[in-house]
Protein backbone atom coordinates (compact mmCIF):
# COMPACT_ATOMS: atom_id res chain seq x y z
CA UNK A 1 0.00 0.00 0.00
CA UNK A 2 2.94 2.64 1.05
CA UNK A 3 5.57 3.39 -0.67
CA UNK A 4 8.66 5.51 0.98
CA UNK A 5 5.96 6.56 3.29
CA UNK A 6 3.69 7.46 0.97
CA UNK A 7 -0.09 7.39 1.22
CA UNK A 8 -1.85 5.94 -1.46
CA UNK A 9 -5.73 5.79 -2.22
CA UNK A 10 -6.28 2.52 -0.30
CA UNK A 11 -4.08 3.12 2.48
CA UNK A 12 -5.73 1.29 5.80
CA UNK A 13 -5.85 4.27 8.32
CA UNK A 14 -8.18 5.90 5.89
CA UNK A 15 -11.04 3.73 7.16
CA UNK A 16 -11.21 5.77 10.82
CA UNK A 17 -11.85 9.00 8.73
CA UNK A 18 -15.15 10.69 7.48
CA UNK A 19 -15.30 10.17 3.40
CA UNK A 20 -18.08 11.54 0.84
CA UNK A 21 -19.95 8.96 -0.08
CA UNK A 22 -22.10 10.28 -2.74
CA UNK A 23 -24.65 13.65 -2.84
CA UNK A 24 -27.85 13.31 -0.67
CA UNK A 25 -29.96 14.00 -3.96
CA UNK A 26 -28.25 10.28 -5.16
CA UNK A 27 -29.88 8.60 -2.45
CA UNK A 28 -33.21 7.78 -3.18
CA UNK A 29 -35.82 5.24 -2.17
CA UNK A 30 -34.34 2.35 -4.63
CA UNK A 31 -31.14 1.20 -3.47
CA UNK A 32 -27.73 2.55 -5.21
CA UNK A 33 -24.30 1.35 -5.46
CA UNK A 34 -21.20 3.53 -4.62
CA UNK A 35 -17.46 3.16 -4.33
CA UNK A 36 -15.15 4.00 -1.52
CA UNK A 37 -12.39 2.51 -0.35
CA UNK A 38 -11.89 -0.54 -2.47
CA UNK A 39 -15.39 -2.23 -0.98
CA UNK A 40 -19.05 -0.70 -2.82
CA UNK A 41 -21.44 0.27 -0.55
CA UNK A 42 -25.92 0.16 -0.86
CA UNK A 43 -27.54 3.35 -0.18
CA UNK A 44 -31.15 4.24 0.24
CA UNK A 45 -33.30 6.29 2.20
CA UNK A 46 -35.54 5.46 4.51
CA UNK A 47 -39.25 5.98 5.23
CA UNK A 48 -38.06 8.86 7.95
CA UNK A 49 -35.55 10.08 5.30
CA UNK A 50 -32.33 9.26 6.85
CA UNK A 51 -30.09 7.40 5.04
CA UNK A 52 -29.27 3.90 5.04
CA UNK A 53 -25.51 2.51 4.04
CA UNK A 54 -24.37 -1.31 4.03
CA UNK A 55 -21.78 -2.75 1.86
CA UNK A 56 -23.12 -3.85 -1.13
CA UNK A 57 -23.13 -7.64 -0.19
CA UNK A 58 -25.68 -9.84 0.47
CA UNK A 59 -24.10 -11.91 3.40
CA UNK A 60 -25.96 -15.20 1.48
CA UNK A 61 -24.67 -15.53 -1.39
CA UNK A 62 -22.65 -12.40 -1.76
CA UNK A 63 -24.72 -10.78 -4.59
CA UNK A 64 -24.80 -7.35 -5.09
CA UNK A 65 -27.97 -5.83 -2.56
CA UNK A 66 -28.22 -2.62 -4.90
CA UNK A 67 -30.10 -5.00 -7.61
CA UNK A 68 -32.60 -5.52 -5.08
CA UNK A 69 -35.51 -3.46 -4.27
CA UNK A 70 -36.53 -0.99 -1.22
CA UNK A 71 -39.95 -2.43 0.84
CA UNK A 72 -40.52 0.33 3.23
CA UNK A 73 -37.55 0.74 5.30
CA UNK A 74 -36.34 -2.74 4.59
CA UNK A 75 -34.16 -4.04 1.45
CA UNK A 76 -34.79 -6.99 -0.06
CA UNK A 77 -32.03 -8.67 -1.95
CA UNK A 78 -32.57 -9.51 -5.95
CA UNK A 79 -31.53 -13.42 -6.07
CA UNK A 80 -32.90 -15.33 -2.94
CA UNK A 81 -35.53 -12.43 -1.62
CA UNK A 82 -33.57 -12.48 1.76
CA UNK A 83 -35.34 -9.17 3.60
CA UNK A 84 -33.34 -7.20 5.97
CA UNK A 85 -34.95 -3.89 7.98
CA UNK A 86 -33.40 -0.82 8.31
CA UNK A 87 -30.61 -1.84 10.73
CA UNK A 88 -29.39 -4.62 8.36
CA UNK A 89 -30.94 -7.90 10.46
CA UNK A 90 -32.48 -10.36 8.16
CA UNK A 91 -36.26 -11.00 8.87
CA UNK A 92 -37.27 -12.97 6.01
CA UNK A 93 -35.69 -15.84 4.21
CA UNK A 94 -38.50 -17.03 1.82
CA UNK A 95 -37.24 -20.02 0.95
CA UNK A 96 -37.38 -21.72 4.35
CA UNK A 97 -41.06 -20.63 4.97
CA UNK A 98 -42.48 -18.32 6.88
CA UNK A 99 -42.30 -20.17 10.39
CA UNK A 100 -38.30 -20.28 10.05
CA UNK A 101 -35.97 -19.30 12.41
CA UNK A 102 -33.45 -16.86 10.82
CA UNK A 103 -29.82 -17.81 11.64
CA UNK A 104 -28.21 -14.98 14.04
CA UNK A 105 -25.20 -14.40 11.17
CA UNK A 106 -27.95 -13.35 8.46
CA UNK A 107 -27.06 -9.51 9.44
CA UNK A 108 -25.44 -6.70 6.88
CA UNK A 109 -22.18 -4.89 7.40
CA UNK A 110 -21.99 -1.47 7.67
CA UNK A 111 -19.52 2.04 8.00
CA UNK A 112 -19.41 2.35 11.66
CA UNK A 113 -20.99 5.92 11.17
CA UNK A 114 -22.86 7.88 8.45
CA UNK A 115 -23.99 11.44 8.58
CA UNK A 116 -25.49 14.23 5.96
CA UNK A 117 -24.25 17.43 5.58
CA UNK A 118 -23.92 20.38 2.96
CA UNK A 119 -26.06 17.96 0.64
CA UNK A 120 -23.50 14.98 1.32
CA UNK A 121 -23.76 11.91 2.74
CA UNK A 122 -20.79 10.99 4.51
CA UNK A 123 -19.47 7.39 6.44
CA UNK A 124 -16.89 6.48 8.21
CA UNK A 125 -15.80 2.75 7.68
CA UNK A 126 -14.77 2.33 11.06
CA UNK A 127 -15.19 4.99 14.62
CA UNK A 128 -13.21 8.44 13.07
CA UNK A 129 -10.56 9.89 14.50
CA UNK A 130 -11.53 13.24 12.43
CA UNK A 131 -14.22 15.48 12.71
CA UNK A 132 -17.92 15.16 10.90
CA UNK A 133 -17.37 17.95 7.69
CA UNK A 134 -18.75 20.98 7.47
CA UNK A 135 -19.36 24.25 4.95
CA UNK A 136 -20.30 27.02 7.44
CA UNK A 137 -21.86 28.93 4.06
CA UNK A 138 -24.66 26.04 3.75
CA UNK A 139 -26.51 26.99 6.71
CA UNK A 140 -26.75 30.87 5.30
CA UNK A 141 -29.66 32.06 3.32
CA UNK A 142 -27.85 34.52 1.88
CA UNK A 143 -25.77 32.19 -0.38
CA UNK A 144 -27.03 30.45 -3.48
CA UNK A 145 -25.60 27.11 -3.90
CA UNK A 146 -24.30 25.47 -7.56
CA UNK A 147 -23.71 21.62 -7.89
CA UNK A 148 -20.61 21.14 -10.25
CA UNK A 149 -20.51 17.91 -12.45
CA UNK A 150 -19.36 14.49 -10.51
CA UNK A 151 -15.83 14.26 -12.17
CA UNK A 152 -13.92 10.64 -11.65
CA UNK A 153 -10.08 10.26 -12.64
CA UNK A 154 -7.36 8.93 -12.38
CA UNK A 155 -5.75 10.49 -9.35
CA UNK A 156 -4.79 10.23 -5.85
CA UNK A 157 -6.88 11.67 -3.41
CA UNK A 158 -4.05 12.93 -1.34
CA UNK A 159 -2.15 14.41 -4.06
CA UNK A 160 -5.22 15.89 -5.20
CA UNK A 161 -5.76 17.90 -2.08
CA UNK A 162 -2.38 19.10 -1.87
CA UNK A 163 -2.99 20.46 -5.29
CA UNK A 164 -6.05 22.18 -3.83
CA UNK A 165 -3.97 23.70 -1.51
CA UNK A 166 -1.37 25.05 -3.45
CA UNK A 167 -1.40 28.55 -4.33
CA UNK A 168 2.07 28.56 -5.95
CA UNK A 169 0.76 26.34 -9.92
CA UNK A 170 -2.20 29.12 -10.32
CA UNK A 171 -0.09 31.59 -12.60
CA UNK A 172 0.84 28.09 -14.81
CA UNK A 173 -1.56 25.40 -14.80
CA UNK A 174 -4.27 28.20 -14.65
CA UNK A 175 -3.21 30.19 -17.19
CA UNK A 176 -6.15 30.16 -19.51
CA UNK A 177 -8.81 30.36 -16.56
CA UNK A 178 -7.63 32.91 -13.69
CA UNK A 179 -4.10 32.43 -13.71
CA UNK A 180 -2.79 34.50 -16.64
CA UNK A 181 -3.74 37.75 -14.10
CA UNK A 182 -2.00 36.23 -10.56
CA UNK A 183 1.47 37.00 -9.27
CA UNK A 184 4.03 35.02 -9.28
CA UNK A 185 5.09 35.27 -5.77
CA UNK A 186 2.89 34.21 -3.12
CA UNK A 187 2.44 36.28 -0.80
CA UNK A 188 3.41 35.80 3.60
CA UNK A 189 0.53 33.77 5.07
CA UNK A 190 0.09 31.59 8.08
CA UNK A 191 -1.36 28.19 8.87
CA UNK A 192 -3.54 27.95 12.29
CA UNK A 193 -3.62 24.09 12.80
CA UNK A 194 -6.62 22.67 15.31
CA UNK A 195 -6.51 18.90 15.39
CA UNK A 196 -7.36 17.20 12.29
CA UNK A 197 -8.51 20.50 11.21
CA UNK A 198 -6.27 23.85 9.81
CA UNK A 199 -7.03 27.19 8.11
CA UNK A 200 -4.56 29.66 6.20
CA UNK A 201 -5.47 33.03 5.04
CA UNK A 202 -4.15 35.98 3.30
CA UNK A 203 -4.99 38.89 1.45
CA UNK A 204 -3.75 40.34 -2.01
CA UNK A 205 -4.37 42.43 -5.19
CA UNK A 206 -6.27 41.02 -8.42
CA UNK A 207 -7.66 41.80 -11.19
CA UNK A 208 -11.71 41.50 -11.14
CA UNK A 209 -12.59 41.31 -14.43
CA UNK A 210 -16.59 39.91 -12.95
CA UNK A 211 -17.48 43.27 -10.91
CA UNK A 212 -20.28 44.89 -12.54
CA UNK A 213 -18.73 48.01 -11.07
CA UNK A 214 -15.77 47.89 -13.20
CA UNK A 215 -18.40 48.26 -16.13
CA UNK A 216 -20.19 50.33 -14.27
CA UNK A 217 -17.54 52.35 -13.45
CA UNK A 218 -17.72 52.41 -9.50
CA UNK A 219 -14.86 51.13 -8.65
CA UNK A 220 -11.39 50.09 -10.29
CA UNK A 221 -9.99 46.76 -11.75
CA UNK A 222 -7.58 45.90 -9.31
CA UNK A 223 -9.14 45.15 -6.35
CA UNK A 224 -8.42 43.08 -2.96
CA UNK A 225 -9.61 40.30 -1.99
CA UNK A 226 -8.99 37.54 1.24
CA UNK A 227 -8.58 33.41 0.34
CA UNK A 228 -9.63 31.88 3.21
CA UNK A 229 -8.67 27.66 3.36
CA UNK A 230 -9.89 25.38 5.28
CA UNK A 231 -9.03 21.88 5.56
CA UNK A 232 -10.62 18.98 7.47
CA UNK A 233 -9.05 15.28 7.25
CA UNK A 234 -8.36 13.75 5.16
CA UNK A 235 -9.83 14.70 1.63
CA UNK A 236 -12.18 17.42 2.73
CA UNK A 237 -11.09 21.10 1.46
CA UNK A 238 -12.77 24.85 0.88
CA UNK A 239 -11.98 28.40 0.03
CA UNK A 240 -13.69 31.11 1.15
CA UNK A 241 -12.87 34.65 -1.27
CA UNK A 242 -14.14 37.44 0.20
CA UNK A 243 -14.23 40.30 -2.21
CA UNK A 244 -13.11 43.20 -0.04
CA UNK A 245 -13.73 46.24 -2.39
CA UNK A 246 -16.46 45.20 -4.60
CA UNK A 247 -18.33 43.26 -1.66
CA UNK A 248 -19.80 39.54 -1.38
CA UNK A 249 -17.91 36.12 -0.99
CA UNK A 250 -17.55 32.88 -2.78
CA UNK A 251 -16.77 29.49 -1.23
CA UNK A 252 -15.50 26.53 -3.37
CA UNK A 253 -16.11 23.26 -1.85
CA UNK A 254 -13.99 20.05 -2.74
CA UNK A 255 -14.35 17.09 -1.36
CA UNK A 256 -12.49 13.38 -2.24
CA UNK A 257 -13.58 9.79 -2.46
CA UNK A 258 -10.73 7.50 -3.38
CA UNK A 259 -12.49 4.94 -4.83
CA UNK A 260 -10.46 2.43 -5.51
CA UNK A 261 -6.17 2.59 -5.27
CA UNK A 262 -5.59 4.48 -8.57
CA UNK A 263 -9.48 6.17 -8.70
CA UNK A 264 -10.80 9.24 -6.99
CA UNK A 265 -14.58 10.49 -7.67
CA UNK A 266 -14.69 14.68 -7.01
CA UNK A 267 -17.65 16.86 -5.97
CA UNK A 268 -17.63 19.94 -5.81
CA UNK A 269 -19.75 22.81 -4.64
CA UNK A 270 -20.08 26.80 -4.76
CA UNK A 271 -21.91 28.66 -2.26
CA UNK A 272 -22.26 32.38 -3.47
CA UNK A 273 -23.92 35.39 -1.68
CA UNK A 274 -22.71 38.09 -4.56
CA UNK A 275 -25.07 36.48 -7.85
CA UNK A 276 -28.27 38.66 -6.58
CA UNK A 277 -29.74 35.18 -7.19
CA UNK A 278 -29.20 34.81 -10.94
CA UNK A 279 -29.61 31.32 -11.87
CA UNK A 280 -27.57 32.17 -15.05
CA UNK A 281 -24.67 33.81 -13.16
CA UNK A 282 -24.64 30.94 -10.93
CA UNK A 283 -24.55 28.56 -14.15
CA UNK A 284 -21.43 30.99 -15.48
CA UNK A 285 -19.56 30.49 -12.44
CA UNK A 286 -20.61 26.61 -12.48
CA UNK A 287 -18.85 26.38 -15.98
CA UNK A 288 -15.98 28.45 -14.83
CA UNK A 289 -14.92 25.50 -12.06
CA UNK A 290 -15.36 22.93 -14.17
CA UNK A 291 -12.40 24.62 -16.89
CA UNK A 292 -10.36 24.96 -13.71
CA UNK A 293 -10.82 21.26 -12.39
CA UNK A 294 -10.01 20.13 -15.94
CA UNK A 295 -6.65 22.53 -15.53
CA UNK A 296 -5.93 20.80 -13.06
CA UNK A 297 -6.77 17.26 -13.71
CA UNK A 298 -4.79 17.38 -16.82
CA UNK A 299 -1.87 17.54 -14.41
CA UNK A 300 -2.84 15.06 -12.06
CA UNK A 301 -4.18 12.07 -13.38
CA UNK A 302 -0.74 11.67 -14.91
CA UNK A 303 1.37 11.28 -11.78
CA UNK A 304 3.45 8.17 -12.25
CA UNK A 305 3.36 7.46 -8.77
CA UNK A 306 -0.40 8.13 -7.09
CA UNK A 307 0.91 8.94 -3.44
CA UNK A 308 1.27 11.55 -1.51
CA UNK A 309 4.72 11.85 -0.12
CA UNK A 310 4.11 12.19 4.31
CA UNK A 311 7.95 12.14 5.05
CA UNK A 312 8.72 16.17 5.21
CA UNK A 313 12.12 15.20 4.13
CA UNK A 314 11.34 13.07 0.80
CA UNK A 315 10.42 16.28 -0.89
CA UNK A 316 11.54 19.90 -0.84
CA UNK A 317 9.23 22.28 0.63
CA UNK A 318 9.73 26.28 0.63
CA UNK A 319 7.56 28.77 2.61
CA UNK A 320 5.15 29.28 -0.54
CA UNK A 321 4.04 25.30 1.24
CA UNK A 322 2.92 26.08 4.20
CA UNK A 323 -0.56 24.70 4.23
CA UNK A 324 0.39 22.08 1.85
CA UNK A 325 3.71 20.69 4.48
CA UNK A 326 0.58 21.16 7.37
CA UNK A 327 -1.56 18.27 4.86
CA UNK A 328 1.51 16.10 5.21
CA UNK A 329 1.67 16.55 9.33
CA UNK A 330 -2.19 16.28 9.74
CA UNK A 331 -2.23 12.81 7.11
CA UNK A 332 0.82 11.30 9.03
CA UNK A 333 -0.69 11.94 12.37
CA UNK A 334 -3.92 10.49 10.95
CA UNK A 335 -1.63 7.29 9.92
CA UNK A 336 0.31 6.98 13.34
CA UNK A 337 -2.83 7.15 15.50
CA UNK A 338 -4.73 4.71 13.45
CA UNK A 339 -1.87 2.43 13.04
CA UNK A 340 -1.80 2.73 17.13
CA UNK A 341 -5.29 1.13 17.42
Amino acid sequence: MKMNGGLRNLDPALRRAWHPLCRSSEVATEPRSFGLLGERYVAYRAKDATVRVFLDRCPHRFAPLSLGSCEGDALRCAYHGWLFDAEGRCTEIPALGTDAVVPTRAQLSGPARVGESHGMVFVAPLPPLTPMPRVAADGDAAFMKGDLPTFETRASAGLLADNFLDMAHFPFVHANTFGADQAREVPHFSVTRDGYTFSAAYEHEFLNREDPGVVEGVRPLLQRRRLTYRYTAPFHLELAIEFLDAGGTNVIGFFLTPVDDETVRIYSSLWRDDLAGSEERMRAAIDFEVAVVEEDLRVQSRYQSLELPLDIHAELHTRADRSTLELRRVLRELVDCSNAL
